[in-house]
């Protein structure tokens, strides 16, 4: 049963530089529901962050509307429902590596009792295992290659069980084999949850993964085309 999760209709994002305008987002319709597996596909600069930042309410469009109908209301969004995986490393760097993970959990429950601690430090020791980084729980963010700081990024963001992952070229600074891998654990993770994944990208070898893909050029976001995926 489909159920949407975000839709948008005529979506536009415009930023204004003095007396020069850019359109970033054009008048886009979409809807994501659970268990999508989308690859929003595009050259850099065409808009795709723009896009998954309206998305995940870190920004305002311009114009035309954006709703949430199975999250709530945009204020509710992060990082409990909507989580978002930036295409530049963005852990803190005075937390270990487990201390990052835990993050989306802090922030939804103020874990003042034994049992919900113990709760955080289980779930953040199971998302750690599905990436591989049981070893650099106690690690900091300077003592980690980018590759690593990616996996963590991951884990943070699945670590919560949102609705919805948001990522952002997550394998776009990572060798192939490298970012093979991080698909890999992450669309197994994924397999029989209802979570809708969304994966902004210009690599093939990623796009071909997901079972729809979203194209943009120039702001305009195009009809979604079926890869013959099936998930």
């Amino acid at each position: 049963m489909r159920e949407a999760l975000i839709e948008a209709q005529s979506l536009s994002r415009i930023y204004r530089h003095g007396e020069t305008e850019v359109v970033a987002l054009a008048s886009a319709n979409f809807v994501l529901d659970r268990r999508d597996r989308i690859a929003l596909v595009g050259r850099s600069g065409c808009g795709k962050t723009t896009l998954l930042h309206l998305m995940a309410a870190l920004d305002t469009p311009t114009g035309g509307v954006i709703d949430w109908p199975a999250l709530g209301s945009p204020d509710t969004l992060l990082p409990a429902k909507i989580s978002l995986v930036f295409q530049t490393p963005s852990l803190l760097d005075p937390l270990t590596v487990s201390e990052n993970v835990a993050l989306p959990l802090l922030m939804a429950d103020a874990a003042d009792s034994e049992d919900c601690a113990g709760n955080i430090e289980r779930a953040v020791a199971a998302a750690l295992a599905t990436f591989g980084l049981e070893a650099l729980a106690q690690k900091l963010p300077e003592e980690l290659s980018g590759g690593q700081m990616q996996r963590v990024a991951m884990a943070r963001a699945t670590v919560g069980r949102p609705l919805v992952i948001l990522a952002d070229e997550p394998t776009g600074q990572l060798d192939q084999a490298t970012g093979q891998a991080l698909l890999d654990a992450l669309i197994a993770h994924l397999a029989d949850t209802p979570t809708a994944l969304v994966i902004a990208t210009h690599d093939p070898s990623v796009s071909e993964r997901m079972n729809t893909i979203w194209r943009m050029e120039r702001g305009v976001l195009t009809e979604a085309e079926p890869t013959g995926r099936r998930t």
